[in-house]
């Protein structure tokens, strides 16, 4: 059945409509859709691995532009949707630290290196637009997180389309595999953001949702 569902999606890629559906994919993602593009991303690649890069670049705009969403959510209606949306996807305890972190002075290099973990991009989009983080510092930080994290996919596509292909027809278990502990690291990534011990060189590990909701 994976197999079948994996020549079934190969096939779909290679619609003309596929960049419109990665398109949306990237964007629902960055604001409340909890599970990461890269699988579209890569199938993808695989299917056309002449285009991977510019299947990147898609993705990445549109994850940015997906980001504006989340962003706004945190912003103007974090009360009405913001809250339940970080409720159903499991990040509310790690939400105290995240606003404290993009609060401060290091809050653009914290978007940038959210681009080398697997923390869910919704947590920084919405955290960012409750904190007020200028939109323009946002969206210049977003833009390289995201580039981080898909031109790299993209970009090992286009260079070795042929070999990656021919292992993941090998061991498409060992990828679909991969892909959901991607998926589960992200989140439990996140809770850890929650579960730090106080120290002076943290302060944010203090911050509770009381004092972030208090100091808005």
């Amino acid at each position: 059945m994976l197999r079948r569902l994996y020549a079934w999606t190969m096939a779909k890629a290679a619609d003309r409509r596929a960049e419109w559906w990665l398109a949306l994919f990237a964007f629902v993602e960055a604001s409340f859709f909890p599970v990461p593009p890269h699988a579209v991303l890569g199938v993808m690649c695989l299917s056309q691995p002449k285009k991977a890069v510019r299947f990147a670049i898609i993705t990445t705009l549109a994850s940015v532009a997906g980001g504006l969403l989340g962003y706004t959510i945190g912003h103007f209606l974090f009360a009405s949707i913001g809250e339940q949306l970080l409720s159903a996807l499991h990040l509310t305890n790690s939400f105290p630290y995240a606003a404290c972190k993009l609060r401060g002075d290091t809050g653009f290099l914290a978007i940038i290196l959210k681009g080398a973990t697997p923390i869910p991009f919704k947590l920084i989009t919405i955290t960012a637009g409750f904190v007020g983080m200028p939109i323009g510092k946002f969206l210049a930080a977003s833009l390289i997180s995201r580039s981080i994290s898909f031109l790299i996919v993209g970009i090992l596509f286009r260079l070795f389309g042929a070999p990656i292909k021919a292992w993941i027809d090998k061991y498409l278990g060992l990828a679909v595999a991969g892909f959901l502990l991607l998926v589960v690291g992200g989140f439990v990534a996140a809770a850890m953001l929650s579960s730090h011990k106080s120290t002076a060189a943290d302060p944010c590990s203090n911050a509770t949702m009381s004092s972030i909701t208090q100091s808005a």
